[in-house]
């Protein structure tokens, strides 16, 4: 069997492993997040355009509104990932080189977790690798026009629709245009002006949606990178972002990338193919080292750089160690100390039951929310028997709100629109939250009201909730309800607490605060 066999048999076994996987482990909190944006659908939305909640969509359609379904696409989106980097870096280099660079991209932490769970970076990712194979394809093609140039901003404009990073790419490609004497005429021709009508194209549903929406996304981004405040220098900052990086890229992985970038930095100069990857690698790492020098920023934010560093390290290395057995060793190790960190971050479990705690385990913020959701729904029953009057439920962040809707047995919805679960009303719009009905909303009545009734009406508006009781419920045990919880009703108070475990050790504290006689915050 040739080896390019034996690696896809690898990749079928191991998209079959992830297949088994995605259904044993809860949601995430933005997984839960963004399915219910995929029960609101819409052409863009707060902080991220419409990409990930059209795949949740497809996915619990065809299998129902369980984990399987939520995840169902982010196998077989890092599958097609690891298949478009093999053929592009055997066309780059050799089919050597493309399969150790399938193999090291699958040993890297953060590659696995995102081809389990269903969040934008396993869409962002995919079209990242798919634009920079089709880019490359065009330029093979230089100077006709063909159809690889408009299919390159299709693939950053489908990029861009899940993660707004992937417009980056456009700057790469001009960088390489511009350093790169005989494709500059490109500038000058249709091919690289129809690639950009067709990203302008993608662009559309969210400039359309922001349009309505006061450009909210805009706001959301600048302070999402601390650039609405003044510059200020903070030398944690950068480090703590830099070294985040060893964690979730596996450090001796991550080492190798940073030397391949050292050791490319003459062959870049005259050569276009280490050119090309340091320009698809390096624009992404300096974006986010500069807006790190404020605060360092999500380490996730730069994982589209590691395809084209991933190819340009393993093609460096794999020249490397033909001629020197201790990089060759290093490599071994490098890879190793992936895979054990991948497996040990997918089975934190095994730390567990030496008697590590959860709160030392990034990981746990995935367990124990179903047996949450259950405790929380059987709360909310004997406390609506005591009391004689239904109740709605309000989650003090978005995250915890989220995560309830989608694992309570009994999901209850007020109305067109409603999720399961509010949040506190606030005047800020501070997640897609603000922009679903909400407890605090003014509806026409829907017959003329009776003033004798406990309904409160304003500019011929009526709430519903009014004189309603609600169940606060947070996971943070110091938290206390906000002051628009406690302005909004008449008297509120803290009922019970909710201890999860997990394998005999505190997983979750859950209060839970009882909100009397809803009123509607004053003005």
């Amino acid at each position: 069997m040739k080896p390019r066999h034996l690696l896809f048999a690898f990749l079928g076994l191991l998209t079959l492993l992830r297949f088994i996987y995605i259904s044993q482990v809860e949601l995430a909190a933005d997984e839960s997040y963004y399915y219910l944006w995929s029960q609101h659908l819409d052409w863009s939305y707060y902080s991220k355009g419409p990409g990930v909640a059209l795949a949740i969509r497809l996915g619990t359609a065809l299998f129902g509104a369980n984990e399987f379904g939520v995840r169902f696409l982010s196998p077989l989106l890092g599958l097609g990932t690891s298949l478009v980097v093999f053929f592009f870096a055997r066309r780059l280099y050799s089919e050597s080189v493309a399969i150790w660079t399938v193999i090291t991209i699958n040993a890297i932490p953060i590659f696995n977790v995102g081809s389990l769970v269903m969040t934008i970076d396993p869409l962002s990712i995919f079209f990242w690798a798919a634009a920079l194979f089709t880019f490359w394809l065009a330029l093979e093609k230089s100077p006709k026009f063909n159809y690889y140039w408009p299919l390159t901003g299709l693939m950053i404009g489908c990029g861009f629709l899940a993660k707004y990073t992937n417009a980056i790419q456009l700057l790469s490609i001009v960088l390489v245009l511009a350093l790169t004497r005989r494709f500059r005429v490109e500038f000058l021709r249709f091919g690289f002006y129809s690639m950009l009508a067709v990203f302008g194209l993608c662009m559309l549903p969210v400039i359309f949606w922001n349009q309505n929406h006061m450009w909210i996304t805009l706001t959301h981004l600048s302070s999402r990178g601390n650039l609405n405040t003044g510059f200020a220098f903070h030398p944690l900052e950068p480090l703590t972002f830099f070294l985040v990086h060893f964690g979730i890229y596996s450090p001796l992985i991550f080492i190798g990338m940073l030397l391949a970038l050292w050791w490319a930095r003459d062959e870049a100069r005259v050569k276009l193919k280490p050119r090309f990857l340091v320009l698809f690698s390096l624009p992404l790492f300096v974006m986010y080292g500069l807006l790190a020098l404020k605060k360092a920023g999500q380490p996730n934010w730069t994982a589209p750089a590691f395809v084209s560093l991933g190819i340009l390290a393993t093609a460096l290395w794999h020249e490397a160690v033909q001629h020197d057995p201790t990089k060759k060793k290093f490599a071994v190790w490098a890879l190793a100390v992936g895979v054990a960190m991948s497996f040990l971050i997918l089975s934190t479990d095994v730390i567990h039951y030496a008697g590590v705690p959860y709160k030392w385990d990034p990981v746990s913020r995935l367990r124990g929310w179903k047996t949450t959701a259950i405790a929380v729904d059987d709360f909310r029953k004997k406390f609506e028997q005591q009391t004689g009057k239904p109740v709605f439920l309000i989650g003090n962040k978005y995250q915890t709100a989220s995560l309830l809707s989608f694992y309570l047995p009994e999901k209850r919805i007020e109305g067109p629109g409603h999720p399961p679960v509010y949040i506190p009303e606030s005047p800020d719009i501070e997640s897609e939250f603000t922009f679903w009905p909400k407890y605090d909303d003014f509806v026409d009545a829907p017959k003329p009201v009776n003033p004798d009734t406990q309904y409160y009406t304003e500019e011929q508006g009526v709430n519903l909730f009014i004189g309603r009781n609600a169940l606060y419920i947070t996971d943070d045990i110091n938290d206390e309800p906000p002051s628009s919880v406690e302005r909004g009703f008449e008297r509120v108070e803290m009922v019970t607490l909710i201890d999860i475990s997990r394998h005999g050790l505190p997983l979750h504290k859950i209060r839970i605060f009882a909100c009397y006689n809803y009123q509607t915050v004053p003005l």
